[in-house]
């Protein structure tokens, strides 16, 4: 039994070594809130198959999808404490952090694919992700995802600002979104994506607003009876890895790493095109009703009247990034 016993002991330290022996130096952990069929999710499959390919093994790359780690605030959290994880897929939950970057969070004030386009992959861009490095953020900018147009779902239909008042609509935790659906008359309740299916469901909530990625990903549909045309808000997310595991990097993997969230941006948008393109008859085929004929400019008024009271006050330091964006809209 003893020689046995020796044995079994033996061979679990062989295993070990041989298992710590072809284990990756360097681990990259990648967190996001949506399901696996969602093309960030699938941008993250190109970027760990890319990385660990091409550093021949001396990164292994985690993916753990649909808020397995957290939800968005949380993981922002955890990669800037070194709290095991180093990458996540944000842009305006920033704003705790770096205030400037709420204005990716600022509705209609990016008309267009084209104007978002503009001013993502322009200038601004770049002096956007100079901010998400700052010391307040952290955060190396590796690829940015254009997201397409947050439309409101409810269970009725919503054409004018006078269709949503007094609807308990869920946004995300920013103050800029809190305010404007203020302003439309709704009464605006942040939460968790991970908690809005949920809430919908009990009724808890009336209403939320998302991009149609983010409608099918949550399956709002089988809550929601109708998606409301609105577009308020055209922007971008970016796939953000910590800074202090880059820096931990060397550079050869450091250039890995950068040369691949290049390519993984250009993957991901033509997996997002063509998504964008099937996703309102796939939330049709569920028996969503889609409202086409939203006034979006009586919104769009009372949104900038809204953005303008908060650029007088306690918001004032996004005026300059407000009025370049503005000045980049494509003629």
């Amino acid at each position: 039994m003893k020689k046995l016993y020796s044995a079994a002991l033996v061979f679990a330290f062989v295993l070990l070594s041989v298992t710590c022996a072809f284990a990756a130096p360097y681990t990259i952990t990648v967190t996001h809130i949506v399901d696996e069929a969602h093309s960030w999710h699938k941008a993250c499959e190109f970027f760990k198959q890319e990385v660990e390919k091409r550093s021949e093994g001396k990164i292994e790359v985690k993916i753990y999808p649909n808020s397995q780690l957290g939800n968005e605030i949380d993981t922002i959290q955890s990669a800037l404490t070194g709290g095991g994880v180093d990458v996540v897929i944000t842009g305006e939950s920033m704003m705790t952090y770096v205030p400037e970057l709420g204005i990716l969070g600022v509705p209609y004030l990016m008309t267009s694919d084209v104007h978002v386009e503009a001013v993502a992959g322009g200038p601004i861009g770049k002096e956007i992700e100079d901010l998400m490095l700052m010391d307040g953020a952290g955060f190396r900018c590796l690829a940015y995802f254009v997201r397409g147009p947050r439309d409101v779902t409810a269970n009725k239909p919503i054409r004018t600002p006078d269709d949503i008042k007094g609807v308990i609509i869920r946004t995300p935790a920013s103050t800029i979104t809190v305010s404007t659906f203020e302003a439309f008359g709704a009464k605006p309740t942040p939460m968790a994506f991970s908690e809005v299916f949920t809430s919908l469901q009990s009724g808890t909530i009336q209403g939320q607003e998302n991009p149609l990625a983010m409608i099918k990903s949550g399956n709002f549909y089988e809550v929601q009876k109708y998606l409301c045309k609105t577009e308020h808000l055209r922007t971008w997310l970016y796939f953000a890895l910590s800074e202090q595991t880059f820096q931990s990097l060397p550079a050869d993997l450091q250039k890995i790493v950068l040369e691949v969230g290049k390519e993984m941006q250009a993957y991901e948008h033509e997996l997002f095109l063509k998504d964008e393109a099937e996703l309102e008859g796939f939330l049709k085929s569920k028996g969503m009703e889609i409202i086409n004929d939203v006034d979006q400019a009586a919104f769009a008024k009372l949104a900038d009247g809204a953005m303008q009271k908060l650029m007088e006050g306690e918001y004032k330091y996004l005026k300059p990034l407000y009025d370049k964006i503005k000045a980049a809209e494509p003629k």
